[in-house]
């Protein structure tokens, strides 16, 4: 699950005075392009006086559901809780086991440690970045209670597969498609195959707030209702009674407001993300750069991330910095490898999929604000690096 270059990546930090300018992340393009529309949107929470959950949080959950085809949307405080929240309406609990793939997010498996359940690695597919099924069924034991695919950069995962695993051995799956929205499979949004589906509304999401935001979405009416009550302290008929432990974990009025507005441009910008990706794709033909993989399946990508493989990652990374390209690796260290995660008892080799990843993956930018020269300038920058 990605957040912010800043957070979870390491970024270049570009020198705005050398050649074209292309950054990874322009989000004051995006207000622009909005400013009136997200103004008037804010200072009408502002001037309204109600700052906690309201009118515009309850019509973005129709609007998200409506969007992504799903029964329920719960919105949180992001896309971490809903993770953490999804998983604990799922019944998840000690003891239990969650299998995932190392090459996340941290806030994959740390909804599943603080459910006080225990994470399973498997490697993941080196052409998609996600699950590799053909290793899954090894890993399911009778304390195997849920599976999270990730649908990394935004490419949905084998779910069909992951589905037939998981029901003929009576196990739940979480979608984590923090960086999915708008995406297909074979017709279907993300969100589609699991009881439940965590998206999250970062900043630097194709659909992003003015800070942290997330959701739940399902269509199980008990998952749904305990997510709406775990969100806010387990309430939910009444004040003060509670049902579950549960977590201050409320949409703010305004981030609500923001993303109504922007998720009227998503389809708009999702193209554009496209459309930039064809150039890459095209000018990045026969380089050394590997271009992503999109599986036949995919009917929609929205491209969060185009990320590449190159096997001098590092010296392209430091010539595109020369050259004023942003990129970003998501991600340069495994989460099996991380010192804080040792207690679960892996090492360097566990996964070699995973590892010879983190070792070439490098993103590009692909943001909706970028021009088509912006777009061939780092492509042809790329392509020229041997």
């Amino acid at each position: 699950m990605a957040r912010s270059a800043p957070q979870e990546s390491v970024s270049c930090h570009l020198p705005r005075e050398v050649g074209l300018n292309v950054p990874l992340v322009d989000l004051k393009a995006q207000h622009t392009e909005l400013k009136a529309e997200l103004d008037a949107a804010v200072l009408e929470v502002i001037s309204g006086g109600m700052y906690t959950p309201s009118k515009h949080v309850a019509a973005f959950e129709e609007e998200v559901a409506a969007f992504c085809g799903a029964k329920h949307a719960i919105a949180c405080n992001s896309g971490t809780d809903a993770l953490k929240i999804g998983l604990q309406a799922m019944g998840i609990k000690h003891g239990d086991e969650v299998i995932t793939t190392p090459f996340t997010f941290v806030a994959t498996i740390e909804a599943i440690i603080q459910n006080y359940a225990t994470p399973v690695f498997v490697d993941i597919d080196p052409r998609t970045f996600n699950l590799d099924v053909s290793r899954l069924e090894a890993a399911i034991t009778p304390k195997t209670k849920a599976i999270i695919p990730i649908h990394l950069f935004g490419q949905i995962a084998e779910m069909e597969q992951i589905m037939d695993m998981a029901n003929a051995h009576g196990i739940q799956v979480l979608e984590d498609a923090a960086q999915a929205i708008g995406s297909t499979r074979n017709g279907h949004a993300c969100g589609y195959w699991g009881k439940a589906a965590a998206l999250s509304f970062f900043p630097t999401k194709n659909l992003g707030a003015a800070g942290d935001a997330g959701m739940v979405l399902t269509d199980d009416d008990e998952i749904a209702y305990r997510s709406r009550s775990l969100r806010v302290h387990g309430m939910a008929k009444e004040p003060y009674l509670y049902e579950d432990i549960g977590h201050t974990s409320r949409l703010d009025e305004i981030q609500g407001a923001i993303l109504r507005v922007k998720l009227r441009k998503l389809l708009a910008w999702n193209e554009l993300r496209r459309r930039n990706a064809s150039i890459y794709d095209d000018l990045l033909a026969g380089s050394a750069a590997q271009i992503p993989f999109v599986a036949s399946e995919t009917t929609c990508h929205p491209y969060h991330q185009y990320t590449v493989r190159h096997p001098d990652r590092d010296g392209l990374m430091a010539h595109l910095k020369e050259k004023s390209v942003g990129c970003a690796i998501y991600y340069p260290v495994s989460l099996h490898v991380q010192p804080v995660y040792a207690f679960l008892g892996h090492g360097e080799g566990s996964f070699p999929e995973t590892e010879r990843a983190c070792r070439e993956v490098l993103s590009l930018p692909i943001q909706a604000h970028l021009s088509e020269e912006q777009v061939r300038y780092a492509a042809g920058i790329v392509a020229a690096f041997e």
